[in-house]
């Protein structure tokens, strides 16, 4: 038995007792005014007006806002921890609960502040009365005192088990009482869930845009360095790419951070398929489109597929060479996305792209594949179910 845990644990009891006393007040006072013989309002330790006054603290719990002070309590002096609640409106479970505990640590606080009151004086006397004598005429004529102290050692011990096994009681109820029920605790693994799901996408956003922007400063500026004494305009053009891209990507960063720090006005609209003409003449790169009627492709889907679309031209930009061919078509209730051209000298992969289109394309319940379809010629070819229960 730690002592300080039990001194902790009887202050919290001793707490819920003063809490109590209002009650018992005015308890006696209605009591008294109902014309029935009530205990003294200083000292109102009528058994008949503790159990009358427990469904008014219960009622109290409902309603009044007591949980944070409750919980404080508990993680103070009974020593336990109390895992926080889903943040929304309390629901009426919730107020059960906190009606529940706080008529539990009133009443069994009310119970041990009384027996405290109680015991420690009368503990006091008689540890004493065998060198005082019975002053106060409680006992008999004749009545050996020597054996007092040990009665009244007796009912210290009995106190000390009592405030014991009271605590024990109201810390295994805190965390049951005043933390989350099990359907909360689903909620909150919920809400963890899509935290960390918003983190992923925000994460794959980065890489594809900043990636993408990137790549296309590289190859860009490469371009401009070689032809910008023989051709300022072809140079210029290179540029303007350059410019475009570096803009783009600075417009998802604030995106991205917007949605970190929660600011609405910060977000800017994300981009989809129907970006595909700006995100093709931002990159620089030759393109031949094949580009069919995509309008029939849900939000979600149209989101992530033109990120697809984005890493994977990154990718040919970065590994290949020549012209990128692009086909993207709506067959049979599937968007199905093809970017094709020819490797570079050291193939196509590397780096986080082909993994983050993996994962994209698995949240979308589709299929990829990226490699090699003829000789010298590398593609990236994803089908997406446009219902993908998404």
């Amino acid at each position: 038995m730690r002592w300080t845990l039990v001194a902790r644990r009887w202050a919290c009891l001793v707490l819920g007792g003063a809490l109590l006393m209002p009650y018992m007040m005015l308890g006696v006072l209605v009591s008294g005014t109902l014309g029935r013989v009530g205990a003294d309002l200083l000292l109102p330790i009528d058994v008949l007006v503790f159990v009358a006054v427990l469904p008014v603290v219960a009622l109290t719990g409902l309603f009044l806002p007591l949980r944070a002070f409750e919980v404080s309590a508990a993680e103070g002096l009974l020593g336990v921890r109390i895992d926080p609640l889903p943040r929304r409106a309390r629901t009426w479970a919730e107020r059960r609960r906190m009606a529940a505990w706080f008529t539990l640590h009133l009443g069994v606080g009310g119970v041990v502040s009384g027996v405290t009151l109680a015991i420690v004086p009368f503990a006091v006397w008689s540890m004493a009365v065998p060198f005082t004598g019975d002053r106060l005429g409680i006992l008999g004529q004749g009545t050996p005192l020597g054996w007092w102290p040990l009665g009244g050692l007796a009912f210290l011990v009995l106190l000390v088990a009592l405030v014991h096994g009271a605590g024990a009681l109201l810390a295994r109820l805190a965390p049951v009482l005043l933390g989350p029920s099990p359907s909360d605790r689903l909620a909150l693994a919920e809400e963890q869930a899509r935290t960390l799901a918003e983190r992923n996408r925000l994460a794959r956003e980065l890489h594809d845009s900043v990636g993408h922007a990137l790549s296309v400063v590289t190859l860009q500026a490469a371009a401009a360095g070689r032809v910008l004494d023989r051709d300022p305009a072809t140079a210029r053009i290179a540029l303007e790419a350059i410019e475009q891209s570096a803009r783009a990507a600075l417009e998802d960063l604030d995106h991205v951070l917007g949605v970190l720090r929660e600011d609405p006005q910060a977000r800017a609209p994300q981009a989809t398929l129907a970006d595909l003409d700006e995100l093709i003449r931002t990159s620089g790169a030759d393109v031949t489109r094949e580009v069919g009627d995509l309008s029939a492709v849900p939000a979600v889907i149209s989101r992530e597929a033109y990120r697809i679309v984005q890493e994977a031209l990154t990718n040919a930009i970065k590994h290949g060479h020549g012209t990128v061919r692009l086909a993207a078509a709506v067959r049979e209730d599937q968007l199905s996305i093809e970017v094709t051209n020819a490797a570079g000298a050291g193939g196509h992969g590397g780096g986080r792209g082909v993994a983050g289109m993996r994962e994209r394309v698995g949240l979308l319940r589709g299929t990829l594949h990226a490699g090699p379809v003829e000789a010298g010629e590398w593609q990236v070819s994803v089908r997406l179910p446009l219902r993908s229960g998404v």
